[in-house]
């Protein structure tokens, strides 16, 4: 019998429980606890960490999993690397559905770094207004820049105080439109972006936005991770999960 654990958090793990639900698949899915208000999955779920790789694959032999998808944020590499190497304990097979990166198009005013710290790096050393649009993990690399003032958009409040002394904070779930976001920006007089390359459509109207108003965007590419199978798309890892040699 097939049970398969869905390590979500994107748009792309909730289409795909949908999927497994309709389909009447024995799933589970699992949120890494980040989020005080995750979405409800029409799968049962459970949120918190697995205690390292080690304990993932625990988890996988004590709750039956055949099957893994990593549908996990493309910068969890922690979660990532970990699902590997559970998996390659527990001898479970594991696959990815990622979506693909951003592309820069004509009008786009891109500079590319590797990581957070060279994102922070890149900032002008004069005093700009920065759209940090990375989210609340990562914010202490840009205290080296404490000059800037950085607007902030997440899913939930903040409950410690911000490592940057200059902020403001608009909490707001998306998707969201290039309208809104190019009024965002205008209204805050924002003078660079910085982003992660996590593709998809949902939080691509920043980037829009930016060509619009032609601002820089500092756009930080996508860590590496193990070598796994990588699915571009529902349909793709629902025949992965029915193949008898996945």
């Amino acid at each position: 019998m097939t049970r398969i654990l869905l390590l979500g958090g994107t748009t792309e793990a909730s289409a795909l429980a949908k999927t497994l639900a309709e389909t009447g698949a024995d799933a589970v899915f699992s949120y890494a606890g980040r989020t005080a208000r995750p979405v409800n999955q029409p799968l049962p779920t459970r949120v918190g960490g697995f205690g390292g790789a080690e304990g993932l694959a625990a988890y996988l032999h004590s709750e039956g999993i055949t099957h893994v998808v990593d549908a996990t944020h493309p910068f969890a590499a922690r979660m990532s690397r970990n699902a590997v190497h559970a998996c390659e304990l527990a001898e479970v097979p594991v696959c990815a559905l990622v979506r693909p990166a951003w592309q820069a198009g004509e009008g786009d005013q891109w500079v590319h770094v590797d990581s957070i710290e060279e994102a922070a790096e890149a900032l002008p050393e004069a005093a700009a207004r920065v759209f940090l649009a990375i989210g609340k993990q990562n914010l202490t690399q840009f205290a080296a820049k404490p000059q800037h003032h950085y607007l902030l958009r997440l899913v939930d409040a903040p409950e410690a105080e911000l490592p940057l002394p200059h902020t403001t904070v608009e909490i707001a779930r998306g998707p969201f439109d290039a309208a809104g976001d190019t009024a965002l920006m205008q209204r805050h007089g924002i003078t660079h972006v910085v982003a992660k390359n996590a593709g998809g459509a949902g939080a691509a109207a920043k980037l829009a936005a930016a060509r619009e108003l032609s601002l820089p965007v500092i756009m930080i590419g996508r860590p590496q991770v193990p070598e796994r199978p990588v699915m571009g798309s529902v349909a793709a890892v629902m025949a992965w999960l029915s193949h008898p040699l996945a």
